[in-house]
């Protein structure tokens, strides 16, 4: 595969200078991008998938819900409807797309929507549920609406300074956009990164002097959802890891650490699985998932857990990151 995509360099030349006009017409006023009165925060990338962008939605949501009226927008990638979709009771996974549906169930009080349309998304948002932000999940590169704040991640294993434009590298829009953002986040750290190490991707990414550049790590939980069970009662059984999204070495790799034995049947990022796959899950004794995927099996396969994903971050760190959200929040 590797070997295929550094066969594809031209391509990938082409791809970014696309980019790179489409982001200039964006600068120029050639292209529009519009500001709205309610509050919003994006968050987003500039790879495709595996940065945490929704354990980061999670991650606002708890730090802000308890103060502000708060309201999501997604795409709701691979759902079945279309257009603008508001999610209620009796909504489904299909309907929203697994992320949303996902955060829905997390956060029942809080009003979750997908609309590829952002634009009509946030207007149609403030119409029906007039929150006092709006959290917009996956639009760093939605350049149609101008975010009041925006948090970039990049993943510790692949920073954007290192990769290359699609389809050679993972970059879907330009290193030099991240200058956008006002907190860049480096998400899936080693727990115990050092100082040293710090500096050296502080030194790669060269922060505009406004923007924060902060270190964070997954932190999963032990006890187990679904069938509530700790994931030490799981060794010794034969357990199989089902995977359907972007990158899951992280998970592999804490599972391997608490000596846990397993098969691992991985799936493609947003996989809905056939009947097929689902009986073949029903003949395993145990599964183990993501939370993500849970949401797309909970109603088919018995003997289900799932693990909960959280971004952590160190002492300093996180009170930064709540001070430039309690900033921006404080604007007029």
């Amino acid at each position: 595969m590797q070997v295929v995509r550094k066969l594809l360099f031209p391509f990938s030349l082409i791809y970014g200078l696309i980019i790179y006009l489409r982001n200039r017409c964006f600068d120029w006023g050639i292209f529009s991008s519009k500001a709205f009165t309610v509050k919003t925060i994006c968050v987003g990338n500039l790879s495709v998938g595996g940065t945490g962008k929704t354990p980061m939605i999670e991650w606002l949501v708890a730090s802000l819900q308890h103060t502000y009226d708060i309201a999501i927008l997604s795409r709701g990638y691979k759902r079945k409807s279309k257009g603008f979709l508001l999610s209620t009771d009796t909504i489904t996974v299909e309907d929203m797309g697994d992320e949303p549906y996902q955060l829905k169930n997390k956060f029942p009080e809080v009003a979750v929507a997908v609309d590829a349309d952002r634009r009509n998304g946030i207007t149609l948002l403030q119409e029906k549920t007039n929150p006092d932000v709006i959290l917009l999940d996956d639009a760093f590169q939605h350049r149609k609406v101008q975010p009041g704040f925006s948090i970039l991640l990049t993943a510790f294993e692949n920073l954007y300074v290192d990769d290359w434009y699609l389809p050679t590298g993972n970059l879907r829009d330009a290193k030099g956009e991240a200058k956008r953002a006002n907190i860049i986040v480096v998400t899936k750290c080693p727990v115990d990164l050092s100082i040293k190490e710090k500096e050296t991707i502080r030194n790669k990414i060269r922060p505009k002097e406004n923007q924060q550049v902060l270190f964070g790590h997954l932190a999963y939980n032990k006890q187990l959802k679904g069938n509530e069970i700790y994931l030490d009662e799981l060794l010794g059984t034969q357990v199989t890891l089902v995977t359907g999204i972007a990158n899951p070495e992280p998970l592999i790799t804490f599972l391997k650490e608490e000596g846990l034995v397993f098969e691992h049947l991985k799936f493609s990022d947003h996989h809905y699985f056939t009947d097929q796959e689902v009986a073949q899950l029903k003949q395993k004794e145990c599964i183990l998932t993501t939370e993500k995927d849970y949401v797309r099996l909970k109603s088919k396969v018995d003997n289900l857990h799932f693990i909960e994903v959280s971004h952590s971050f160190n002492t300093k760190d996180k009170a930064l990151f709540q001070k430039e959200l309690d900033n921006f929040m404080k604007l007029s």
